[in-house]
């Protein structure tokens, strides 16, 4: 189930939302200020943002630099192009003026949470206490590091890409082999890589 924060000091508008995204499937966290939501963020990592940005204490644009890697829609009656401008510029993926009509806000929380998956899919996989990292080819499990070999990447990579199909001995065996020896093309083609 995604989880999306709404940061406004507007009860009505905060309520109505919770509603609608609850009824959507969404899990919902709620922020009432600037200050709450820095709280709030610094505790849990909702899929998604939606940020007004005339909060008490700090404000929506003081908010919003210290919300990373999680998409934040802004919610505001502000309507001001330059306004707008600014805060895509300055990290919000989308904004949305006030009043809107909740059809065409859950559309763009549809689009931001699919883009999302889709630049995430490609940084790491997840499966239970398991975090392995394609990037940085690391693994963690229970938030420790480890330092898997060469092969117990490849076959942990391949076991979370299909974690509710049975793979095979003798396909593991394969992909073994078929790793060894596009390594070893690797290391003849070019030996000083792997000094």
């Amino acid at each position: 189930m995604k989880t999306i924060a709404i940061i406004d000091d507007d009860i009505h508008i905060g309520d109505m939302l919770r509603e609608v995204l609850v009824q959507e499937g969404y899990s919902v966290l709620r922020a009432y200020s600037g200050t709450e939501a820095l709280y709030l963020l610094s505790q849990n990592k909702p899929d998604l943002v939606l940020l007004d940005l005339m909060l008490p204490g700090l404000s929506g644009e003081e908010v919003l630099p210290h919300i990373e890697n999680i998409p934040v829609i802004v919610l505001s009656a502000k309507v001001d192009v330059q306004d707008k401008v600014n805060l895509l510029l300055g990290g919000a993926a989308d904004y949305m003026t006030k009043p809107f009509d909740t059809k065409e806000l859950l559309a763009r929380i549809t689009v931001q949470l699919r883009k999302a998956e889709q630049h995430g899919e490609t940084k790491s996989l997840s499966v239970g206490d398991l975090v392995l990292d394609m990037v940085s080819l690391s693994l963690t499990v229970q938030e420790q590091p480890v330092k898997p070999t060469r092969t117990e990447y490849a076959i942990l990579k391949l076991l979370m890409e299909n974690p509710k199909q049975v793979i095979s001995i003798n396909y593991l065996q394969f992909q073994y082999f078929l790793f060894q020896f596009l390594l070893k093309k690797c290391r003849f083609a070019s030996p000083d890589i792997y000094s």
